[in-house]
């Protein structure tokens, strides 16, 4: 922190970090009260520690208020006060805390991804490793054959310039971890895992150039290929969670057209707007920032903003959101809010925050690994001591505890959890159902309420004709020859819908933006639209206490026709609500649909309680609120309005038909149309849960029996490998009862035992 009066030494001192200060506060924006936030991108943290390391070393500073790591993202959030005891504070000390603590920052700034670097760095790593792992198994299997002397010496040589380069290449992202970890006097997962390939290697060069019977290269660089491949598919499953976000964020308009004030236009960036631009925006263009229409009328769809079904008309005096579609007409509006502060960039942040949320999220391998790894580590050493101390051979001491560290090599237990997602996925996939996330599984076994959307989700998107009232005979015939002349969505269904017949020819027809379809015939005029437009001034009625959409057919202001449409309800809807309620899970609806509108479908369906008119942000709130009474909760949506709770929720699902940002956001996608994917996923991760409880039981038995003849100096290299082969196929083959013996997943039904439900498949 820079202090108000500095001598000349400390002036001399701070210019060589003056222009990174300046450019920190610029970089930073108010957020009243005298605080700002500073965003960074921390591109190293990969981790649990990761994020209390980063967290604790910048709430350590005095002006830091709050810092908060989002490890999907890598980047951290920083709230700062700009001054001290009337003393300017300076941000840069945060980007130099972060530094000393091991990490590398800088600005964040939002660009387009790029190619993986890192994912093809990790694969290159599993190739390598996996390449030298074969061949040295291939030469350990001659030696443990019986090979003479000299022939066994010449291939545990081979082996060891085959895994030297391996180990170099392959096991850098866990060396560099670890001595990052050890040169600031703490630790991390990475720091066991490189001391166990180290030493195993040291000890297995040892005995080589000592002519030693026993070498462990083969297991030294197959621990590292496997946990390798762990590593890696953390990576891209935290890249897909990103991608939700990018995609969202190359959604918004990179710019518009400012009307100037001598009526001309010039194209500005998005981020130059300023509350009270005018900006003009043309039939199928993006709403950029937040405003008020001042000119023109149109039809938006506004799925993104409120999930409303149906296009909503807009004229002067309407208020627009960013991200909202214009559809039919041009506008011109008059920007209300900035980029940084309208709708789609809060959506943006409310997804940023609830996959940050969701980073901290454990998975049962993680907790597992925490307690394992000590203990492992703990035990090698007190058998290294013991024997060192008891029997008097240090090197004898050496081998017992590296044999401990091989033969309780954590290949059963890592097994465990991903070969139980892999069959899962595999068996999900083949009912039509796509798994994004391994975490996911283990969250969807855990729900016990499912929050649904209304408009896409539950009900197909496509509105379908259930009412006709008619004055004149042949008005539905003149509605539907007007009706072919749009493509607007209500349009299409009274075509799609009513009956063929003999469509009546019109001297002309116009479409109204934000009314409807004019149309003339001699001295008559048609109009078919919204009742306000279509009804005359002598007409009124209101659609917002009805259920359903209405469209109305006039001839010279008089109405001739009336026209309800209702949303399709998806496919085993209400199969899926009622198989939900069954298994003890408490469904609900959260929409931006009209309340009526949601109303309605509850009662179709059997839902008890629909909420209506949610924003995006209501939506994260009602399950924010929801996880705080202890629930954790599977939300269901297909909307970008539904991208922010889809991330927020404990688990998430999206249709296969939903926008790519909801489809990127969902931990799970099902392809076909039937909704009965919900229940069928439930019952397969309820037993994959099953399944991986049993192997973790079956991995500690092993090690149970395992590390007493280690310990005991028996645990040649062909007992460890024999060894740590038999678990991992014991633990396979469990895994493999998920498809072998489980019932076909279907009904989802729940039986409570001890507390607990389990899901069966009648």
């Amino acid at each position: 922190m820079s202090c108000c009066s500095m001598d000349t030494e400390s002036v001399l001192a701070l210019s060589a970090t003056s222009s990174s200060a300046e450019e920190a506060r610029l970089a930073s924006h108010p957020l009243g009260a005298g605080l700002r936030q500073l965003d960074l991108s921390v591109p190293d943290a990969h981790c649990g520690a990761c994020i209390s390391t980063i967290e604790g070393a910048l709430t350590a500073l005095p002006f830091v208020r709050k810092a908060r790591v989002n490890l999907t993202a890598r980047r951290v959030s920083c709230v700062y006060q700009e001054e001290i005891d009337a003393c300017a504070t300076d941000p840069s000390e945060i980007l130099a805390a972060i530094n000393a603590s091991g990490y590398r920052a800088h600005l964040f700034t939002p660009a387009a991804p790029e190619n993986d670097r890192i994912r093809n760095q990790l694969l290159l790593a599993i190739g390598v490793s996996g390449f030298a792992a074969a061949n040295i198994m291939l030469l350990s299997v001659s030696v443990w054959s019986g090979a003479d002397a000299a022939t066994r010496d010449m291939f545990h040589w081979i082996s060891a310039m085959i895994a030297a380069p391996a180990l170099i290449y392959a096991g850098r992202f866990f060396f560099q971890s670890a001595w990052n970890a050890l040169k600031r006097g703490r630790t991390n997962m990475d720091v066991p895992i490189s001391l166990a390939v180290t030493l195993s290697y040291a000890v297995s060069l040892w005995e080589t150039a000592h002519h030693g019977e026993h070498a462990w290269f083969d297991a030294t660089v197959s621990l590292l290929f496997f946990l390798l491949i762990g590593r890696t598919l953390d990576h891209v499953m935290r890249e897909k969670a990103r991608a939700a976000i990018n995609g969202l964020a190359r959604l918004a308009p990179r710019g518009a057209l400012l009307m100037m004030p001598d009526g001309s236009r010039r194209y500005i960036a998005v981020e130059e707007i300023a509350v009270g631009d005018e900006i003009s925006i043309a039939a199928g263009e993006r709403v950029p920032v937040d405003g008020v229409v001042v000119s023109g009328e149109s039809d938006v769809d506004l799925s993104i903003v409120t999930g409303e079904s149906s296009p909503v008309g807009v004229a002067g005096g309407s208020e627009v959101n960013s991200g909202a579609m214009n559809l039919t007409g041009s506008l011109v509006f008059r920007a209300t809010r900035i980029a940084r502060n309208s709708l789609l960039s809060e959506i943006i942040a409310l997804m940023e925050a609830a996959e940050g949320g969701r980073a901290r999220y454990r998975r049962v391998a993680d907790r597992a690994a925490a307690l394992y790894s000590p203990a492992v580590h703990l035990l090698a050493l007190v058998s290294f001591l013991a024997w060192g101390f008891l029997g008097g051979d240090w090197k004898h001491a050496m081998l017992v505890a590296v044999a401990v560290l091989i033969i309780t090599c954590p290949c059963a237990l890592g097994l465990a959890v991903p070969v139980v997602q892999v069959v899962a996925a595999g068996e999900l996939f083949r009912n039509g159902i796509m798994v994004k996330d391994g975490s996911a599984l283990e969250r969807l076994a855990e729900a016990d309420s499912v929050a649904f959307d209304k408009t896409g989700t539950l009900t197909m998107g496509m509105p379908r004709l259930v009412g006709i009232e008619t004055i004149e005979e042949g008005s539905a015939a003149i509605a539907r020859g007007l009706a072919a002349h749009s493509r607007h969505p209500l349009s299409e269904a009274l075509v799609r819908d009513t009956e063929l017949a003999h469509l009546p020819p019109f001297d002309g027809v116009t479409e109204i933006p934000g009314g409807g379809l004019e149309a003339e015939k001699g001295r008559d005029v048609y109009r078919l639209g919204n009742a306000t437009f279509a009804g005359g001034t002598g007409f009124v009625t209101s659609v917002t206490d009805t259920p359903f959409s209405e469209v109305v057919l006039s001839k010279n202001g008089v109405v001739l026709a009336r026209f309800f449409f209702d949303d399709t309800l998806r496919p085993g809807a209400a199969e899926t609500i009622a198989q939900l309620n069954a298994a003890g899970l408490e469904t609900l609806m959260v929409s931006g649909d009209r309340q009526t509108v949601v109303d309605n479908t509850a009662h179709a369906l059997g839902i008890d309680r629909a909420l209506g008119t949610l924003t995006p942000k209501q939506k994260v709130e009602e399950c924010q609120r929801l996880s705080d009474q202890g629930h954790r909760v599977l939300m269901v949506g297909d909307g970008i309005n539904d991208a922010p709770a889809l991330a927020a929720a404990h688990v998430s699902m999206a249709p296969a038909t939903a926008s790519d940002i909801g489809r990127q956001a969902a931990d799970l996608v099902f392809f076909n149309d039937r909704l009965d994917a919900v229940p069928e996923a439930i019952a397969v991760a309820r037993r994959s849960a099953g399944l991986i409880r049993q192997n973790f039981a079956l991995a500690i038995g092993y090690n149970v029996l395992a590390v007493p003849i280690a310990i005991a100096g028996l645990a040649t290299p062909l007992i460890a490998a024999v060894a740590m082969s038999t678990s991992s196929i014991i633990v396979v083959t469990n895994a493999l009862r998920l498809n072998a013996f489980a019932k076909p997943p279907g009904i989802l039904t729940a039986e409570r035992a001890g507390g607990q439900a389990e899901v069966k498949a009648a």
